[in-house]
């Protein structure tokens, strides 16, 4: 692990394994690269580029009112250069997939794949159909209520992990110590929380955000994965998310929340793994695609769940 001078912030990187670059963009805002450690077993295959968002984590050097989409992209890009690879392949989830899909739209020629986790193209899901789901599973109205401030950035800096503590459990299928131990003992007790990124985003960066209308830009190899019962980017989502992005593939987790790569880590690993390897990449990240064959053709059989989507022509197998 190591701190990085990248434009005008120092951000906080970690970078291991071997193999075709994967960047690996987390979530939040307001957490960090801990969130993904459960993704640390795909070192073997490729290089895994771990790192916090500005204003994130342990990265340090710009207020938070320089969070905005084009320096966090532009931040990821200038990492890439600095670490010397020509193109790399991007996985964003939740929040991070929010700043991957805004990546791909402004940095067409610097990835070669796309796999959004848990994440969605427009901000409305979690700041206003979130809290309602919560409503439908039976969480009560000041717990409805709080989630509502919360991911609109309506709350105090000290509310954060109070909040999180009183519905953090609608993140998972099937919350339980044994979950919870196991991501303590993966080293997520470390994981060091920014309010004032949760708050500012909120507020901000996200309020009223959508790249659901440039979706069709997307040109890139996508997976899109998911848990089936993530509250913040249902299923129906995710179909939409997919079905706008040309020849993306779906893939629904089952007995999966919003961590799908916490708590079904084995499966997230197979698909991410069986996408990338699928679509092939040559020397330093050149895509290299069986010419003349549509890709819906190479989605392997035993990848259930697993389709391409045609674009104004979804279909989808949960």
């Amino acid at each position: 692990m190591t701190a990085m001078s990248i434009r005008d912030v120092t951000l906080f990187v970690d970078v291991v394994g071997h193999g075709y670059p994967l960047l690996l963009m987390h979530g939040g805002p307001g957490a960090d690269h801990w969130t993904m450690l459960p993704l640390r077993r795909c070192a073997d295959r490729f290089t895994l580029i771990f790192y916090d968002h500005r204003c994130n984590g342990r990265s340090q050097g710009a207020p938070v009112s320089t969070m905005t989409w084009e320096s966090l992209t532009a931040d990821a890009d200038a990492l890439r250069q600095t670490l010397g690879f020509e193109r790399w392949a991007v996985l964003g989830h939740s929040f991070g997939g929010q700043v991957a899909l805004e990546y791909a739209l402004r940095y067409p020629h610097s990835l070669s794949h796309l796999v959004l986790l848990d994440t969605g193209g427009d901000s409305r899901w979690a700041q206003e159909n979130a809290p309602e789901i919560l409503a439908k599973r039976g969480y009560g109205p000041r717990t409805v209520r709080l989630a509502r401030r919360f991911f609109n950035g309506q709350i105090a800096p000290q509310e954060m992990i109070p909040a999180l503590m009183r519905f953090g459990r609608a993140y998972y299928h099937h919350p339980s110590i044994l979950l919870l131990a196991r991501e303590m003992l993966r080293g997520e007790w470390r994981t060091q929380t920014r309010p004032e990124a949760l708050i500012f985003a909120g507020r901000h960066l996200l309020k009223g955000w959508t790249v659901m209308d440039r979706l069709g830009e997307i040109n890139v190899p996508t997976l899109v994965l998911a848990g089936r019962d993530d509250f913040l980017f249902p299923p129906e989502h995710q179909v939409a998310l997919a079905s706008g992005i040309t020849n993306a593939c779906l893939r629904i987790i089952e007995r999966a929340g919003h961590n799908a790569h916490s708590e079904r880590p084995a499966e997230v690993v197979e698909a991410i793994t069986d996408f990338i390897s699928l679509h092939g990449h040559t020397g330093r990240g050149h895509l290299s695609l069986v010419p003349g064959v549509r890709q819906a053709a190479l989605v392997p059989r035993r990848q259930q769940g697993l389709q391409a989507l045609p674009r104004n022509g979804a279909r989808w197998a949960g």
